[in-house]
């Protein structure tokens, strides 16, 4: 008897303290590293945007800088300039894309650092060990990056580099990162919201209007080839200002059906509810000023504002809930938006102090509605309660940040 308690308090122990991360971690990195060796090997690689993307690439190549003239067999480029970089190396590596094999084995060294980095988060925050087999166990996760080799998972890995550096108070480099991933994808954008808030409170007005001029500068620098022969045309392509939502691709609101989905009714309530959720968030982000937000905006326009040091597990929970917001009122996510949500999930449900049971019922939850090809009514209900809870969740957590209970 007495044997079984001590096994069982060992097992607590190593389940929910944090300084068994860091020998937890490895194991958990090299079990993926086979897993990802055995899906390259046992799994077909599917054919979705790489072809297009290399079409696109070529085009590129041999000259062309019109952003509207540069299109694949699915479509036009759609992506910022980084996007074009980037796959403009893996276009010369793989053999102008044919190396399949080698660009899923680039893909998953990919995901392994982007692993290890966000694990790295999760230790800046003493987040328990039993969050991190969830970090690992994402089928969907996996097949974005290796089996589709979506540009998302590189969004992804930017974002979660500039979430770590931020955490580490490395404001330039950063914000750079995070810049540097909107180069990639759009997707990022959702985190200014966050970004703003954290550099206001932790550097003042005049600091944070410099990273943001940084910012918008990176941009127009990676552009420049672009914006000198179509300035209207890259802006409008790169960041799909005339993007067309299609129905049968959506992953959430599948449920509300096809009429209301296309109607600007709907769209107007989602960018209402996103405004609306943003400005409640913002007045728990703002708390450890020690003003209402209102105050704190005051302060700060007229110099008057003291800063302060967010805690990392702030930093984290507050983008990342920016980020879960987002999604919640974007009118259509598809598969592979799944590579910036999945890793940020289970943190913001353990912020809430849900139980972790629960955290591990809601996960297999999502990944399930995921994983449902194409979505249905009930798989794109699931989705969309999923992020509501767990926007519910970043709330909570920040409430209990903002109000030390949590160191």
């Amino acid at each position: 008897m007495r044997v079984t308690m001590s096994w069982a308090r060992f097992v607590y122990d190593v389940l929910t303290h944090p300084r068994h991360t860091r020998w937890i971690t490895p194991l958990l990195v090299l079990g993926d590293v086979a897993l990802c060796a055995l899906i390259i090997w046992k799994i077909s690689y599917t054919e979705i945007d790489w072809t297009t993307y290399m079409q696109q690439v070529s085009l590129y190549v041999s000259g062309e800088r019109d952003y509207p003239l540069i299109k694949g067999s699915t479509g036009p480029l759609v992506y910022p300039a980084a996007h074009v970089y980037i796959y403009t190396l893996l276009y010369h590596l793989t053999e102008e894309g044919r190396d399949i094999l080698l660009g899923q084995i680039l893909f998953a060294a990919l995901y392994l650092a982007t692993l290890i980095v966000v694990i790295a988060c999760y230790r800046q925050t003493t987040a328990p060990p039993y969050l991190l087999p969830l970090l690992v166990l994402s089928k969907r996760l996996h097949s974005i990056y290796m089996l589709r080799m979506f540009n998302d998972g590189i969004a992804a890995f930017a974002m979660w580099i500039a979430i770590y550096l931020l955490m580490k108070r490395k404001w330039w480099v950063g914000i750079a990162v995070w810049s540097l991933g909107v180069g990639v994808k759009m997707t990022l954008v959702l985190l200014v919201p966050a970004i703003a808030i954290i550099t206001l409170l932790s550097l003042g007005l005049v600091q944070s209007v410099t990273l943001g001029v940084l910012a918008i500068l990176i941009q127009v620098l990676l552009a420049v080839p672009f914006l000198h022969t179509n300035t209207v045309g890259y802006v409008s392509r790169a960041f799909e200002l005339s993007r067309q939502f299609l129905f049968k691709w959506t992953v959430n609101w599948r449920f509300v059906g096809e009429e209301t989905f296309l109607s600007r009714e709907f769209s107007v309530a989602l960018l209402v509810l996103h405004v609306s959720l943003l400005l409640i968030f913002a007045v728990r982000w703002v708390k450890p000023s020690g003003t209402n937000l209102v105050r704190f905006l005051q302060d700060t326009v007229q110099g008057r504002q003291e800063t302060v040091t967010p805690s990392k597990c702030l930093i984290m929970t507050v983008i990342l809930s920016s980020l879960a917001i987002g999604m919640l009122c974007a009118r259509s996510l598809h598969y592979q938006f799944f590579a910036y949500l999945a890793w940020a999930s289970p943190f913001l449900l353990w912020r809430a102090d849900i139980h972790p049971i629960l955290i591990y019922a809601l996960w297999a939850l999502q990944e399930w509605a995921w994983n449902v090809y194409p979505s249905t009514v009930t798989s794109s209900a699931v989705v969309v309660v999923s992020l509501a809870v767990q926007v519910l969740a970043g709330y909570v957590g920040v409430h209990a940040e903002a109000d030390g209970k949590r160191a």
